[in-house]
């Protein structure tokens, strides 16, 4: 006779299976309230991110001062300071280089667009006049749309939530760099035993990814911005300190960013200088490409961006579905870092009771604002210990040897 559990409507496969699809779908749910209230307190949330991502760029920098025997304000001042000053000289150099001819560069790249559409309309290669239209169309309508506009101006655009938003990255920028540890160590007592090990791994190495990606970038779309321009210079291409500069903006979106900042360099250059000139730059664009992909990213980053192409173009769809061009610029690093934060709470391993003890070491001396980052005598401990062992290391291989 069969047991009464045996006999009950969610015992067989399709029970199994229904109560799989529930769970999934009320996790499906949670996501969706997450992100519509993140959406919600967008102005805070925004500035939220980019804070973290600059304290994340600059606190090696922090820690090697306070290495150095600067006190802990001041090396927090100090970067702080630099940071802002360095970010706001570049924001305002590009904003100025790109407002001051915005209407000339409108204006050329809808003369170049323009020379393309007769071109592919009157060309050797017959195509239908209407789907050209419809083409451009969409594209304008997708440009000028409420989803993109919305997301890329609203909260944005109005100088008060600018300025707000502003100042209130600033702030929380100073206050992770002055207390990154104590915030790290009260956000790691939910956690204990070996689940605290993994919870610092996978920190260390999501900072890790965070800031070789973000300093990684920087020098990636400084390069790109310098040949593109340069190409545009000695050409005698107008405008090319603005499209220098869309050319560094466009870095920070990976796959699309630097092309679509060289198509506009090409209509640009096809109107002024006509198609070889164009041709030219689309060569330059093409080799500079090519030095990013090939060369300076796997250099500069390393494994701060180990995520497939598709992964990155569904995220930045994503991100610029839900806020605009921003998104698009954060939606990538938040990928890269939550895959690596993945990784190695998964790749932690067999977790022994000392290294239980010396997380739980660790977290309270964060607590206290005393981790090796934050304080130099034990950082300085720390180097003279590895400094010490790397010649009983090297002495050992050649006895072995």
């Amino acid at each position: 006779m069969a047991s009464p559990e045996a006999t009950t409507p969610w015992s067989d496969s399709l029970g199994r299976a229904s109560i799989r699809t529930a769970q999934v779908l009320l996790l499906l749910v949670l996501a969706v309230v997450v992100v519509y209230a993140l959406i919600q307190v967008r102005l805070v949330v925004i500035p939220a991110l980019l804070a973290l991502i600059l304290a994340a760029a600059i606190a090696p920098f922090v820690h090697w001062l306070r290495r150095r025997g600067w006190p802990g304000t001041a090396a927090t001042t100090f970067s702080f300071l630099a940071l802002l000053l360095a970010f706001g000289a570049v924001i305002a150099g590009i904003v100025f280089a790109v407002m001051s001819q915005a209407d000339e560069l409108s204006s050329k790249a809808t003369e170049g667009f323009d020379r393309v559409y007769d071109f592919i309309r009157t060309g050797p290669i017959p195509v239908d006049d209407q789907q050209i239209q419809q083409a451009r169309d969409a594209v304008v309508d997708f440009a000028t749309s409420s989803t993109v506009g919305a997301g890329a101006i609203s909260g944005l655009s109005a100088a008060g939530n600018f300025i707000t938003g502003a100042l209130l990255m600033a702030v929380i920028l100073f206050f992770f760099l002055k207390d990154g540890e104590r915030i790290w160590a009260f956000v790691l007592r939910a956690f204990k035993g070996e689940n605290l090990v993994k919870a610092r791994r996978a920190g260390e190495r999501s900072l890790s990814v965070l800031g070789g990606y973000v300093r990684g970038t920087s020098i990636v779309a400084l390069v790109d911005s310098f040949f593109i321009g340069l190409a545009l210079v000695i050409m005698g291409v107008p405008l090319a300190l603005p499209l220098a500069a869309l050319t560094f903006i466009g870095a920070f979106i990976p796959l699309i960013g630097a092309t679509l900042a060289g198509i506009l360099a090409a209509l640009v250059a096809l109107v002024a200088n006509g198609p070889l000139a164009a041709l030219i730059v689309i060569i330059v664009v093409i080799v500079v490409n090519q030095l990013e992909g090939n060369f300076l990213q796997p250099v500069v980053m390393g494994q701060a961006l180990n995520v497939h192409a598709l992964v990155i173009l569904l995220a930045l769809t994503a991100g610029t579905i839900l806020a605009g061009i921003i998104g698009a610029i954060l939606a990538v690093p938040l990928v890269a870092v939550g895959w690596a934060a993945i990784k190695a709470w998964n790749s932690a391993g067999t977790i022994t009771a000392e290294a239980i003890a010396e997380a739980e070491q660790e977290t309270r001396l964060n607590e206290q604002g005393e981790g090796v980052r934050s304080n130099p005598h034990r950082a300085r401990t720390q180097d003279e210990a590895q400094s010490e062992e790397q010649p009983d290391t090297v002495a050992r291989d050649a006895s072995r040897g």
